[in-house]
């Protein structure tokens, strides 16, 4: 069968690389895809923009695409997968109604309140002063230490942490006065700021049942040692092993099954990847968020441990017959190390060419996320350029052969952190306690 992927990161490199690998698929289309993407077997690109519906649609019509896969958020909230369907096309990904879980926060935390989702106390506000008036009356703890949220997508920039009320009422400033986010800060949510462990828990659903993958654990923070500003992820391990099965079983019963029952309930079943971004604090399991598509870096983890048909999963989610026992998964871990351009997340540049990519072991995974290719060349394009993946019997070993295979690679200013998966040991010990 002929796929047509939609986007053009390194999630949508490793979805690509993992489609490819399937017996069933003949030619994955990716729009508009990655340098990367064009160099995988039965892979090329195609000049089409992630938001262009219409002419994406047309396309899949006139090749016979027998599914879909949409890899960004900002297709799913702009309602390509009703498009889609409309034309009588199969495609993987949630309805636009069911993407509001990521395309709009207030949203998403009123559906976890209905579903007794556990998340930390909120408020939600369209007006400036009553904002300051609530921060000021604070109902979630004695410090003023809270987190501010632009409620529509800002491009992962529209949450603000504050440790005190002048953060809060600067926060606010920026995005309610100043619409430093534009439409997505029409509403903000205040809510209470949690502390504790972080991990990522994904699941393929079909509208009723659920399939939960390994969890993983990815490092926003640009430095060592969890420092600087955030980012879309410097790397990430999987699975995270101080997340017991036990836990993970609260995270099906607790998280992810009641919201897939409460938007079947709604009339807009969920169809897709459910990622739950979970913080494991002193009080309890709490989610911080839903995003309504695989991760990025997580997908460049979680596809080199998928032992089943990527393919036919998706299709018997679209198709609503998942079976989660027939969705295996290899023994091991997987580590990513994200390889960034100077500067990054502020300002960087692009069309620095990349050396070493034709030297690497052929066992390597080098998922392209911001390339582009100028006479014959790759060179930057991104801020995140490249994510090189490695496998091991555990996480330690894992992160050793990724770091190795980075090695090989270089373009000017390259930085990347060097403490991916450093954490892990501490974090079992603090699982067990």
């Amino acid at each position: 069968m002929n796929i047509l992927l939609i986007g053009s990161g390194g999630r949508e490199h490793a979805l690509a690389w993992k489609l490819a690998q399937s017996a069933r698929v003949a030619q994955v289309f990716a729009a508009p895809g990655n340098p990367g993407i064009a160099l995988l077997a039965k892979c090329s690109n195609v000049a089409i923009a992630v938001d262009d519906l219409v002419s994406l649609r047309d396309f899949a019509l006139a090749q016979q695409i027998e599914l879909t896969v949409v890899g960004p958020e900002v297709p799913l909230a702009a309602g390509v997968v009703d498009v889609f369907q409309a034309a009588g096309l199969p495609i993987f990904g949630p309805m636009q109604a069911a993407a509001q879980l990521e395309s709009s926060k207030a949203f998403c935390k009123q559906i976890m309140r209905e579903c007794g989702v556990p998340t930390a106390d909120f408020g939600v506000f369209d007006d400036y002063e009553n904002a300051i008036e609530f921060t000021h009356k604070f109902p979630f703890a004695t410090s003023p230490a809270c987190v501010v949220k632009a409620d529509g997508l800002a491009a992962g920039k529209g949450v603000v942490v504050c440790d005190d009320l002048g953060e809060v009422d600067e926060a606010l400033t920026r995005i309610m006065i100043e619409h430093e986010f534009g439409t997505a800060g029409q509403h903000v949510v205040i809510e209470e700021r949690l502390s504790g462990r972080e991990a990522s828990v994904l699941a393929f659903c079909d509208g009723k049942t659920v399939a939960l993958m390994p969890p993983a654990r990815d490092h926003k923070r640009v430095g060592d040692g969890d420092t600087g500003p955030n980012t879309g992820g410097m790397g990430a391990y999987a699975p995270a092993p101080d997340i017991s099965p036990e836990l993970m079983e609260t995270v099906r019963r607790e998280v992810i099954q009641p919201v897939v029952d409460g938007m079947a309930t709604r009339g807009t079943p969920y169809v897709g990847v459910l990622y739950a971004g979970l913080m494991l604090t002193s009080d309890g399991l709490r989610v911080l968020e839903f995003n309504c598509r695989f991760g990025d870096p997580e997908t460049q983890v979680l596809m080199p441990l998928l032992a089943s048909d990527l393919a036919e999963v998706m299709l018997a989610c679209v198709e609503g017959r998942l079976d989660p026992d027939a969705v295996m998964w290899h023994d091991g871990a997987c580590a990513t190390v994200v390889l960034a351009s100077p500067g990054y997340p502020g300002a960087y540049p692009k069309g620095l060419p990349i050396t070493g990519l034709t030297d690497l072991p052929a066992e390597s995974m080098v998922f392209h996320a911001g390339t582009a290719q100028h006479g014959g060349e790759i060179v930057t394009s991104g801020g995140r350029v490249l994510a090189v993946s490695g496998l091991g019997a555990d996480v330690a070993e894992a992160v050793v052969e990724a770091y190795e295979h980075a090695g090989h690679i270089h373009f000017e200013g390259m930085y990347m952190r060097t403490d991916i998966g450093a954490h892990v040991g501490e974090f079992v010990k603090m699982g067990n306690e």
